[in-house]
């Protein structure tokens, strides 16, 4: 296999070979053979017609059968034990050497869980999940939800919400949220729930610049605990994806009482991302706000997280990239956990789009299309809180593998094609032009 550049464009040839299965399950030859984990990996081969790849201590051993299928999808089945924060790196890494560009060459996640009960109602669960309900402990747009509610983790007593075809509004909310983010949970049935702020592995600090309770957990239980010490069970049955953009640690496992292992065994979360590091530069946790949520509807959550990080990526080996910036991501690249069935779709209900994007092919043609539907404010950023917000690049995956990629049309916008997807830079500013187009001719891989 090779790479080469032309006119801005990164192409790769792939061993036309390659493709032999659209799904792989990763794991260790000690968590297949235990009886209480071996129908984890068994439900995922039934559900996804899956290719089960074993290896025996370092999964970095899987690289040569992983390589040799090069699947879309690979699952990563861990026991709590194995899915520490070392083995996210491992993850990180092993997936970004399928082939020599630098980009992750599979979407994939971590599926593990409190126990191997949990993680097999995680594996089992097939129902696609359209997001409808948001709520949040950190201001998101709710423009592009169909209904959602925050609180402020800034502002004490600030509460917006938005109801079903009304507009945000702006409400009092309590000194205290503890008990109200519990009642959220377990009344209000949030499809997705997104938080930032303070965290460890055994807890969230609701507030970041007042004082306010926690959620915390102990034993795959989840629980709230207000600034007077009062206790409030959490039972959200619901299955619901979990975003914890700005949060420290919130994706480390380091024992049973992690907070990740409570929100999947208690709170029904099917997937979640999470940092397994104190969190400082923030690139790839609030970055995939700008995808998920104010793209609504055009990515499914496993899309919208490695667009994200196709973006990092992007950006790194950008030559105009500032040096502090480059450590910045250096650092969020492979920190970043992702668990979950990576093939299971979350998605959000259509709704707002500042731009249109759409991929067509004729024949061995590609032509993606960007249409501004909101003139000069068209690429502008939605939401600007948290940090390193906006100026993602635009990211639509190819339908399927491709090599020997021949630019026709688009030079001018500097494209990046791989083997699996397209990436634009974000125009700076509208032209005016109705719409900007790329296109090219392409080899599929069969």
């Amino acid at each position: 296999m090779r790479t080469y550049i032309q006119t801005g464009v990164l192409a790769l040839t792939l061993a036309t070979s390659s493709l032999a299965g659209d799904y792989a399950v990763v794991v260790s030859q000690a968590t297949r053979a235990n009886k209480e984990w071996r129908p984890v990996v068994q439900a995922l081969i039934e559900k996804h017609e899956a290719k089960v790849i074993e290896y025996d201590k370092d999964v970095a051993d899987a690289l040569g059968k992983l390589r040799g299928q090069f699947p879309s999808y690979t699952c990563f089945v861990a026991t709590p034990k194995e899915a520490t924060g070392t083995f996210v790196v491992q993850v990180h890494q092993l997936t970004r050497k399928l082939d020599d560009d630098p980009y992750t060459d599979t979407m994939w996640g971590i599926l593990t869980g409190y126990n191997a009960g949990n993680a097999l109602a995680i594996a089992q669960h097939a129902q696609p999940l359209i997001v409808r309900k948001v709520a949040s402990g950190t201001e998101i747009a709710l423009e592009c939800v169909t209904e959602g509610l925050w609180y402020d983790e800034l502002v004490k007593n600030k509460f917006v919400r938005k109801r079903p075809g009304g507009p945000a509004e702006e409400l009092r909310g309590p000194d205290d949220t503890t008990e109200a983010f519990t009642k959220v949970l377990a009344d209000y049935k949030p499809d997705l729930f997104i938080t930032s702020g303070h965290a460890t592995e055994g807890g969230w600090q609701i507030g970041f610049r007042y004082r306010n309770g926690f959620l915390k957990s102990k034993a795959g239980q989840m629980f709230g605990e207000d600034t007077r010490r009062n206790r409030f069970e959490i039972n959200s049955t619901n299955p619901k994806v979990y975003l914890p953009i700005g949060n420290c640690l919130m994706g480390s496992i380091n024992g049973p009482d992690a907070m990740a292992l409570a929100w999947m065994n208690d709170v029904s979360v099917m997937q979640m991302i999470g940092y397994t590091k104190p969190t400082w530069f923030g690139y790839q946790g609030w970055g995939v706000l700008d995808y998920y949520v104010e793209q609504p509807g055009r990515y499914t959550l496993t899309e919208a997280f490695f667009a994200n990080h196709h973006a990092l990526i992007h950006r790194l080996h950008d030559s105009v990239t500032p040096r502090g910036d480059l450590r910045g991501l250096a650092f969020d690249r492979d920190v970043v956990a992702y668990y979950g069935d990576p093939k299971w779709s979350a998605k959000l209900a259509p709704g707002k789009l500042a731009y249109g994007q759409k991929l067509t092919r004729k024949g061995n043609t590609y032509t993606l299309t960007i249409t501004p539907k909101q003139g000069d404010e068209s690429f502008e950023t939605v939401n600007n809180n948290g940090s390193q917000r906006g100026g993602r690049p635009i990211v639509a995956f190819l339908p399927n593998r491709v090599q020997a990629v021949q630019l026709l049309e688009g030079s001018d916008l500097s494209p990046v094609i791989v083997d699996d997807f397209i990436l634009v830079p974000r125009p700076k500013q509208y032209d005016g032009k109705q719409h900007l187009q790329v296109k090219f001719k392409a080899k599929e891989v069969r």
